[in-house]
């Protein structure tokens, strides 16, 4: 089959790294550590691949802004105390494995920090297979399209030939906002109802199906 795709973007968290349990946990500890009411999760879940201004004024709407870098020190101890546990989703190095032999261009797009998608390239051991990464310290937050239309000039790969694949709302919208088709994942922060009213072009439940997809369709 022809290749559909030449560049595919993945978001990190929730799509490929089985995290997002893991950093609301961490949000809310440290709204506990600052004696701030804790988010309940759907809407700590809901902050998950922004950066960290908007996450923060959507999560904890209390918190004044002279207290972000003291909330951010303390969410960075809670979830870095225990990242070293987190695994990939079952079958995702194996699938980026497989794209990359294909000869796609492969990316990510993502709310971390650079120093933090450094630090989870180098630690899942997929880094060598993702030829450029953009990330929420460097561009515009999600939905905002400037990571994509970053990555797309970088490889010079128009949209039509673009796919950004995203377990969040605010991948979906970043790809619309880009011209781009997206694909959603809906075993990772945001729950498959709110995918579907953004009408990907498909919205898979686990790893396994999201690779016969990309096998038929990419």
């Amino acid at each position: 089959m022809a290749k559909r795709f030449d560049l595919i973007v993945f978001d990190w968290d929730g799509t490929l790294l089985d995290s997002a349990a893991a950093i609301v946990a961490a949000i809310q500890a440290a709204c506990r550590d600052l004696d701030l009411p804790e988010p309940p999760e759907p809407r700590a879940r809901h902050v998950i691949g922004l950066g960290l201004g908007d996450a923060l004024r959507h999560a904890v709407p209390e918190l004044p802004e002279s207290r972000y870098q003291e909330m951010v020190d303390r969410y960075r101890h809670h979830y870095l105390s225990r990242d070293h546990e987190l695994q990939l989703f079952a079958g995702a190095a194996e699938l980026v494995a497989e794209l990359a032999a294909k000869g796609h261009a492969l990316a990510v797009a993502t709310g971390k920090s650079r120093v933090g998608l450094n630090r989870a390239l180098a630690s899942s051991g997929l880094g060598a297979y993702f030829s450029a990464s953009r990330c929420a310290d460097e561009c515009f937050s999600k939905p905002h399209p400037q990571m994509l239309d970053e990555l797309m000039d970088e490889f010079s790969i128009a949209p039509e030939r673009t796919l950004m694949i995203g377990d969040t709302t605010h991948d979906l919208l970043m790809a619309r906002n880009a011209g781009v088709s997206g694909v959603a994942v809906s075993y990772g922060a945001h729950p498959l109802s709110a995918l579907d009213t953004l009408q990907p072009l498909a919205c898979v439940p686990d790893v396994g199906e999201l690779a016969q997809w990309l096998r038929m369709h990419a």
